[in-house]
């Protein structure tokens, strides 16, 4: 049987999709095969040439085909040691190379934390495949590592809750699993994870005479845009008679060309504000250009937000922090919404909702408007000075002198400023930055300056904590990587060590920034804004994370010194390493107002609640 999988993957290494290979005569329309081999065969067939995971006793058989067509050059694979980072990693690979991967794992826990893990993908739009082993469907006695209750199918009614999900029962089904996966992890719409369950006494049944033809290749749908005249028509009087117009784009626009975008804001005479993982759509150094705004965004943002009066809304869900629970926009009296979801097109009241692509409705809603002012407008002034003001804030942060950190007993930079220094850095030769969730995360998309898209990654939809030291994986994955750096926190960094033994593995390029103030610093702060103490969020152990990155072979580990001179040298040194380096970097926490950029909205978390949504109801939005 293996000669005739090895034939089949050479013929779709050859001629790339089945439809191609069987009308070429290379491969006959009917085939037997496994229920696994259909399963990696139609993948293939849908251009998924990348799976990770890790193996065991609910996916051997899996594991034999991916084998197989791994050594014919067909697709690749590669084991990690934990399957939260096989999922970041994935999510990574799709969201910043394009690639669509496939998450494989066994049964139980371990699908289990891709599941969890899959949350990234979820959150922030990115179409992944799932292949979790399953149960025997004969129900013969409990199988090992699935949930112990007499019901069937318990795991996909977990995944359903997730998204689309299937469970192969019947091997004949493929062809309806892989419709249905595609049209989730490919959809112009909305990507989504996809997950395909697969029990364990189904993966080696053959079924005779399967149609090749009968595989679904890539769905491929051209984006849709509205086409009622009148509401563009509507939308284009709104702007033209309000002054103060805000646009604010979240992570649904993040494929939104940015000529496209400036063209727009030209033409309404607005200002821009951006949410925390589009850095870089709009150019930085464009005065109009207010930064992010939101719970933990800038001065200058949080002022457009709260003084505009007209909102254009593009890609956006509405999360708590993108809005501040709802309560960023109190003089806002009408929205243009500008989506391709429905539910999030109604997420505001006193909403002009513009259902489609981004690129083509603002495109058209351009061309509505017409030319726009000829000169700054004195709301685009206003806001600049804001700019100015929040530009001023910041610079004082970055040249702050060490400070005397009491866990450490020694000064130590202020994390603004040893952030800003590994930010210019990375500009300097060309990285790609990823952040990491907590405190090193929100300073860092209030310090990006990015003048095009691409260049920064924040994991704010599930604000996953190590997820950027994860997803500096995903450029060990590609033939053309860039160089990727990975800004941490120590909590962050100590989810997903492991990266360390799997970056020596696949002969991972790139850098590790581990921000260390012993301590969850986000929550740190926002106890201590609520209720005055901090508690339980900190800690007093020392770690030797330069000795620990240096106990894996290949690994270069740093320790930064306390001052920006013996940063900026370290990190030319860690750069140069062949392999993935890691710089420890000591930082400050404490009631110092240098040590932080602030924080400039409010949400609904804790004893903020009945204020913030007394607010929201005032609003009404």
């Amino acid at each position: 049987m293996n000669k005739e999988r090895t034939a089949r993957a050479k013929a779709l290494k050859q001629y790339t999709t089945l439809r191609t290979a069987v009308e070429a005569g290379a491969l006959d329309q009917f085939q037997d095969l496994s229920t696994s081999e259909a399963v990696v065969l139609g993948l293939a067939n849908q251009g998924v040439r990348t799976f990770i995971g890790i193996f065991g006793h609910g996916s051997t058989d899996l594991g034999e085909i991916l084998r197989i067509y791994e050594e014919e050059g067909v697709i690749r694979v590669f084991q990690v040691r934990h399957e939260v980072e096989a999922s970041h990693a994935a999510a990574a690979l799709k969201w910043q190379y394009g690639q669509t991967p496939a998450v494989f794992t066994s049964i139980g826990p371990g699908a289990l934390h891709a599941m969890a893990g899959s949350l990234v993908s979820l959150s922030n739009g990115l179409g992944v495949y799932y292949l979790f082993g399953d149960e025997t469907t004969h129900n013969e006695g409990p199988n090992m590592q699935q949930i112990p209750r007499r019901e069937q199918e318990l795991y996909l009614k977990l995944t359903s809750v997730m998204g689309t999900s299937y469970t192969l029962h019947t091997p004949e089904a493929v062809f309806t699993a892989l419709k249905w996966g595609t049209s989730r992890v490919h959809n112009p719409a909305g990507e989504a994870p996809f997950y395909l369950l697969l029990p364990m006494n189904i993966q080696p049944v053959v079924t005779r005479g399967m149609n090749l033809l009968e595989f679904p290749e890539r769905l491929q749908v051209p984006p849709q845009a509205c086409a009622d005249e009148e509401t563009y028509r509507r939308a284009a009087e709104l702007i033209r008679k309000t002054e103060k117009i805000t646009v604010k784009v979240g992570g649904g626009a993040r494929n939104l060309k940015p000529d496209t975008l400036k063209a727009f804001i030209d033409a309404a005479g607005a200002v821009y504000v951006h949410g925390p993982n589009i850095p870089g759509l709009f150019p930085a150094s464009d005065r109009r250009n207010m930064t992010v705004g939101g719970s933990k965004g800038s001065i200058s943002g949080n002022f457009a937000m709260a003084e505009s009066e007209l909102l254009v809304v593009v890609g956006a869900r509405g999360v708590c922090q993108w809005d501040s629970s709802g309560t960023a926009f109190p003089r806002v009296k009408h929205i243009i919404n500008i989506n391709t979801h429905i539910g999030d097109l109604e997420q505001y009241n006193r909403t002009t909702a513009l259902l489609g692509d981004a690129e083509l409705v603002l495109r058209k809603l351009t061309a509505v408007l017409g030319k726009g002012p000829d000169k700054e407008t004195a709301w685009q002034r206003l806001c600049a000075q804001k700019r100015d003001q929040w530009e001023a804030y910041k610079a004082k942060r970055f040249s702050a002198a060490p400070l005397k950190d009491s866990k450490f007993s020694q000064a130590l930079l202020p994390q603004p400023a040893a952030i800003k220094i590994g930010i210019d850095f990375a500009d300097a030769v060309g990285a790609i930055k990823i952040f990491d969730a907590g405190d090193v995360q929100a300073n860092g998309f209030q310090i990006v300056t990015d003048e095009m898209p691409g260049r920064t990654f924040n994991e704010t939809g599930a604000s996953y904590m190590g997820f950027a030291v994860s997803a500096v994986l995903a450029s060990a994955m590609v033939e053309n990587p860039r160089y990727p750096i990975a800004f941490t926190g120590d909590g962050s960094f100590m989810m997903n060590p492991q990266v360390l033994i799997d970056a020596a593995q696949h002969g991972l390029k790139g850098m590790i920034l581990l921000f260390d103030n012993r301590r969850m610093a986000a929550i740190s702060s926002l106890q201590e804004a609520q209720y005055n103490e901090e508690f339980r969020t900190d800690d007093s152990v020392t770690v030797d994370y330069a000795r620990l990155a240096e106990a894996v072979e290949g690994i270069a580990g740093f320790t930064a010194g306390s001052t920006p001179e013996s940063l900026k040298d370290i990190l030319e040194k860690a750069y140069k390493h062949p392999g993935l380096s890691l710089v420890h970097i000591p930082v400050y926490y404490g009631e110092d107002d240098l040590g932080g950029l602030g924080a400039y909205g409010k949400w609904n978390v804790g004893s903020w609640c009945a204020d913030v949504q007394a607010e929201k109801h005032r609003i009404g939005l």
